[in-house]
């Protein structure tokens, strides 16, 4: 990690407040699961009858529950002097009005994308992108594989600043869910070295 001081050891870790977006069904709840070293808190709740016609389940018809309101998790990263507190965003867009809400004081954000239905993404990485919050990419390669590279990800979804990193990504393995906080914590230093030089 970029400025390590072996002395954090010793030191409490620095909050860090980060979002995990994305559209309905691209695998929020389950990288923020697959990563907090605490039981995570979940608001997630059994589709019923109700979401018929609103909630769009195309491509993801086995799909039986889904988030209400937020998921929370969090993660020690002692080798950086950090404890990450994740806040995984709804993803159906009539509960879009409480991301501005969970936006306060987060530092960035994982979008989380399925390439099977990457038109549900382009919400997503407008709002963090017209917010000017840093944050990365994660492709979940759902069944195991992905059908694209990272550049034809970055491509089809025309990122306004080509060096938004993209990364491939199983939501549930912890090592890349880690991977990703990791690029995106990268990510948010070099903003606030960038900001602090101006």
């Amino acid at each position: 990690m970029p400025g390590y001081d072996p002395g954090y050891a010793s030191q409490e870790p620095t909050p860090v407040k980060l979002l995990v977006a994305g559209g309905f069904g691209v695998g929020k709840t389950t990288l923020v699961e697959t990563v907090s070293e605490i039981e995570p808190l979940r608001t997630e709740e059994r589709l019923t009858a109700a979401g018929v016609g609103v909630d769009d389940l195309d491509g993801i018809e086995a799909k039986a529950s889904t988030t209400v309101a937020m998921d929370f998790g969090r993660i020690t990263l002692a080798d950086a002097g950090v404890v990450l507190y994740l806040f995984g965003t709804p993803g159906q867009e009539r509960f879009w009005f409480m991301w501005d809400d969970l936006l306060n004081g987060a530092l960035g954000a994982v979008v989380l994308v399925d390439t099977r239905r990457l038109d549900r993404s382009f919400p997503a990485v407008d709002f963090f992108e017209s917010r000017g919050l840093p944050f990365v990419v994660g492709a979940n390669c759902f069944d195991g594989e992905q059908a694209y590279t990272a550049d034809e990800i970055r491509a089809a979804l025309r990122l306004r600043d080509p060096g938004t990193p993209v990364l491939m990504l199983d939501a549930r393995v912890r090592a890349d869910a880690r991977d990703v906080l990791l690029a995106l914590l990268d990510r948010v230093i070099a903003k606030t070295r960038d900001t602090a030089a101006c």
